[in-house]
């Protein structure tokens, strides 16, 4: 369980976990099936330049899949995932998590994205899939792994605040993350800037990836509470 320092004893503060206990088995299964994805598309396509059979079946992607309205949806999702965009999006859920007094929170946000974008670009370089030639890598979306990454990591937070159960906090999170995923995999789509697949390999990578991230962050601040409650008995001595 979640743990703080009051006056030298280490006691129970619920909702602090980032991944919270209700939650961990189902999701870490769910992370293992999507790694196991993940690694199966990359197999696949690994090397490729063209649409698979699944992608040409959804849809073609070119510079005018999708034309206005809908075009600019898609340019204004895309945007959230650029750097700027992206950016502040991060500052805004950070800023909110401290204002909130949820500073494990705070670093779970920085770290869960930043693991989540660094496997998509680590996992694009060895894939070397590639959209439009000129060395265009694109599996899996980056793009769609910074939303779908960051719509998880709010449904967790809320998830724990208010203390939703085993069968509400686990529909949430993934309604979450399947909205979040869905749209900017459409837009990135849409906008030619990706297959349905790399879309999909974005999906899977932010769910495989937040779930670790969050256990991992967990387990070090509780560590650390742990050693500062230690040296607080042992200072009374």
């Amino acid at each position: 369980m979640p743990r703080r320092r009051r006056g030298g004893r280490v006691t129970v503060r619920p909702g602090s976990a980032v991944l919270p206990p209700s939650l961990r088995a189902r999701l870490g299964l769910i992370a293992g099936l999507a790694a196991l994805v993940l690694v199966a598309i990359g197999v696949r396509y690994s090397g490729h330049s063209q649409p698979g059979i699944v992608d040409r079946w959804i849809v073609k992607p070119t510079a005018d899949s999708v034309r206005p309205p809908w075009r600019y949806v898609a340019v204004v999702m895309d945007f959230w995932g650029e750097p700027a965009g992206a950016a502040t999006l991060v500052v805004a859920v950070v800023t909110g998590c401290l204002l909130l007094r949820r500073p494990r929170a705070a670093v779970f946000v920085v770290a869960g994205l930043g693991a989540s974008v660094g496997t998509a670009r680590l996992l694009k370089a060895l894939v070397g899939r590639t959209i439009h030639g000129d060395g265009n890598l694109s599996y899996p979306s980056g793009h769609t792994t910074f939303a779908t990454a960051l719509g998880l990591i709010v449904a967790l937070f809320v998830t724990g605040r208010l203390g939703l159960g085993r069968t509400v906090g686990t529909l949430l999170v993934l309604a979450a993350a399947l909205v979040a995923g869905a749209a900017m995999g459409w837009a990135e789509v849409a906008l030619g800037a990706h297959y349905p697949t790399d879309a999909l390999g974005g999906w899977c990578t932010a769910l495989a990836v937040i779930p670790a991230t969050g256990w991992l962050v967990d387990r070090v601040a509780d560590r650390r509470l742990g050693r500062m409650a230690d040296a607080g008995r042992r200072e009374r001595r």
